[in-house]
């Protein structure tokens, strides 16, 4: 389902384990911010960028499909930093990981990143899918006292 209430984004927040792809090695970008953001609130993240190493002090991979399959199996949400063209290739990479080990709960789009169909094959897979939101927005705003009110 194309999550776009707060229980449903609370559910996908409830996660440990987040592949971020697109992650970029530049501080100053957002692909970098949230991932540390991520990071430094508990949350596990396994960086996707096939131009990095590592990033965060954590082993980067080119693409899902290239993550250890002992990591694949942690995955809970894929949270995308891409061209909204570029989404149905990654969407079908975590299609992949859900059918191959099951934990994969979402995909989630950032801010700025819209591909419908791509959402709708997704929800077709099980998955539940988040478009054009901020995970680290939705983070702070479900887990300050006033948020999280509709």
């Amino acid at each position: 389902m194309v999550v776009k209430d707060d229980d449903g984004l609370r559910m996908l927040l409830s996660v440990r384990t987040i592949a971020v792809v697109g992650m970029s090695k530049d501080p100053s970008k957002y692909g970098h911010k949230v991932g540390a953001y991520l990071k430094g609130h508990g949350y596990r993240i396994v960086p996707v960028n096939p131009a990095a190493e590592e990033i965060l002090g954590e082993k980067s991979y080119p693409s899902l499909l290239d993550i250890p399959e002992e990591i694949q199996r942690e995955i809970e949400l894929v949270d995308i930093f891409r061209p909204s063209q570029d989404i149905p290739p990654i969407v079908k990479q975590a299609i992949e990981l859900k059918r191959k080990h099951g934990k994969l709960r979402g995909i989630w789009m950032q801010l700025g990143i819209v591909n419908e169909s791509a959402a709708a094959l997704a929800e077709k897979a099980g998955l539940d899918a988040v478009m054009d939101r901020c995970l680290m927005i939705e983070h702070k705003r479900l887990r300050s006292p006033t948020g999280g009110t509709n």
